[in-house]
């Protein structure tokens, strides 16, 4: 029978996910955030307590049907990973949503979709980028640049922006970002934001953006920098998702330093479309 750790265990397991790290970076990145944060109410469930075999992290009470609100899953056993995922009380596979794995657990997914006789589609797959010594991050001059934090009133132009920004649910999960999560964008001379970066609640930089007349002047590179300094400040890990195919970004955070492991793979899937 599964169950769902309160506060107090919480923090015992994110000191038990680092053991496994990097493989466990997106639930520690969950964790890490649920542990400082207030507000950030989801739910981490395990197989079994304190030995278990696989941590999955839920939508908040009440959310379960926004499609931005991904159940994500790490495992170390996948038998145990079947039989949990199985589980109606786990996984509700009569309704539409969002699933982040590992793509070394794609057949076991496949299967267990294919016997619920639910329908699949792949979102993205993704490099998992790591910065493992914020030390190295080469010198950048920024003092002529004015960088802020972003605020609300800032969520529609980020919304207008992101590739996913369209879907419903969007808007709310990029106020519930800004509002909770570090953040840092470069001011244009209106006071606008003309380049911005968010972090997800899995404590991964993404969302990075910059308006096509400002690209070319360094600012992707400023506000990556200065915004793992301030994760690494906060005792947060540093780290990202780039989508396969872009090869712009997946070179500028190699030259910053950020580092993957060759065998990782993270793949985002969609059921039950409608």
């Amino acid at each position: 029978m599964t169950m769902e750790l309160t506060d107090d265990q919480l923090k015992v397991a994110e000191t038990e996910l680092k053991r496994y790290l990097p493989r466990s970076q997106q639930m520690y990145g969950f964790v890490v955030l649920r542990n400082r944060v207030a507000s950030h109410r989801l739910q981490i469930v395990v197989d079994k307590w304190p030995k278990f075999s696989v941590m999955i992290c839920k939508p908040p009470r009440g959310q379960e049907n926004n499609p931005f609100r991904v159940i994500f899953f790490f495992a170390t056993d996948e038998v145990i990973l079947e039989e949990t995922i199985k589980k109606t009380s786990v996984i509700d596979w009569t309704r539409q949503f969002g699933l982040g794995i590992n793509l070394s657990h794609l057949e076991i997914l496949k299967k267990v979709a294919s016997e619920k006789n639910v329908p699949c589609k792949k979102i993205s797959v993704c490099h998992m980028m790591r910065l493992e010594d914020v030390s190295k991050l080469p010198s950048i001059d920024s003092s002529r640049i004015s960088l802020s934090s972003l605020d609300e009133s800032h969520i529609g132009l980020v919304n207008d922006t992101w590739k996913f920004g369209k879907y419903e649910g969007a808007v709310g999960m990029i106020r519930s970002m800004i509002s909770k999560f570090p953040s840092c964008c470069v001011l244009g001379a209106d006071g606008r934001p003309v380049s911005w970066i968010l972090t997800y609640d899995s404590c991964a930089m993404g969302m990075l953006y910059t308006v096509p007349e400002h690209r070319g002047k360094g600012y992707a590179k400023v506000l990556i920098s200065s915004m793992a300094k301030r994760h690494h400040a906060l005792g947060h890990p540093v780290y990202c998702f780039i989508e396969e195919e872009n090869t712009a970004s997946y070179r500028l955070f190699t030259n910053l330093g950020f580092i993957e492991d060759p065998s990782y793979r993270e793949a985002w899937f969609e059921f039950n479309e409608y």
